[in-house]
C-alpha cells in the first residue's frame, strides 16, 4: 500500500511539473509574438490536468496526511480541464463571430472572463496546496524550500482570490496572479515529491 502510494505522488509531482513546462512553453511563444499551437499545447494541458485530477484523488482516499493538500490538487486540476476546455472549444468561434457581429462582442468577452475565472480559482486551489506541502516541508526540517513555497504559494492565493473578487480590471496585474500560480505549482511539485516518502 505505501509503495503504490508513493507511485502516485510521484505521479502527481511529474504531472505537475509537466504543466507548469507547458504553461511556461505558452508564455514563451505569446511574449515572443510566435504562432501558438493553442490546439496542441491546451489539447495537451486538458489531458495531463485530466491525469492530474485522477491520480491526485487517488493520493487523497490513500494519505494519512495533508488531505487538504491533495484535495485543493485534486480539484485545482479538474477546475483546469474546464477552464482548458473552454479555451479550446469557445474562445475562436466567439472571436470569429464578433468579427462580423459587433452585438456578439460582449458575449465572446464574457467566455473569456469566464475561462479566466475558472483559471484564476485553481490557481487559489494549488496556492493552497503549496501552503499546505511548505509547511511540512518547514516542519520536516527544509526550512528554506517549506519558507518559499509558503510564502509563493500564499502570494498565488491573495492575488488570484483578489482577481476573483475585484475583476481582472482591478488592482492586481493579472501577470502577477498567473506567475505567481506558476511558480506556486512548481515549488509545490518539489515538496509533493520530496514528501511523497513520508505521508503513508
Amino acid at each position: 500500500m505505501e509503495d503504490a502510494f508513493n507511485t502516485t505522488a510521484k505521479v502527481v509531482a511529474v504531472l505537475l511539473l509537466t504543466v507548469v513546462a507547458t504553461q511556461a512553453l505558452y508564455t514563451g511563444l505569446y511574449v515572443a509574438e510566435a504562432d501558438v499551437p493553442r490546439q496542441l499545447i491546451w489539447g495537451a494541458e486538458g489531458v495531463l490536468f485530466s491525469l492530474l485530477a485522477a491520480y491526485a484523488g487517488a493520493a487523497l482516499v490513500q494519505a494519512k496526511q495533508l488531505s487538504l493538500g491533495w484535495s485543493a490538487i485534486a480539484f485545482g486540476a479538474a477546475l483546469n480541464v474546464v477552464q482548458v476546455a473552454v479555451g479550446v472549444t469557445m474562445f475562436v468561434p466567439f472571436r470569429e463571430v464578433s468579427q462580423n457581429l459587433e452585438a456578439v462582442a460582449p458575449a465572446a468577452g464574457a467566455v473569456v472572463a469566464f475561462s479566466f475565472f475558472i483559471y484564476n480559482a485553481a490557481k487559489v486551489l494549488f496556492g493552497v496546496a503549496a501552503v499546505v506541502y511548505g509547511r511540512a516541508q518547514m516542519q520536516g526540517g527544509a526550512k528554506l524550500l517549506g519558507g518559499l513555497t509558503t510564502a509563493i504559494g500564499a502570494v498565488a492565493i491573495l492575488a488570484n482570490a483578489g482577481i476573483m473578487i475585484l475583476g481582472r480590471s482591478g488592482f492586481i496585474p493579472s501577470p502577477v496572479a498567473g506567475a505567481s500560480g506558476v511558480l506556486a505549482t512548481l515549488l509545490l511539485a518539489i515538496c509533493v515529491w520530496r514528501a511523497s516518502r513520508n505521508q503513508a
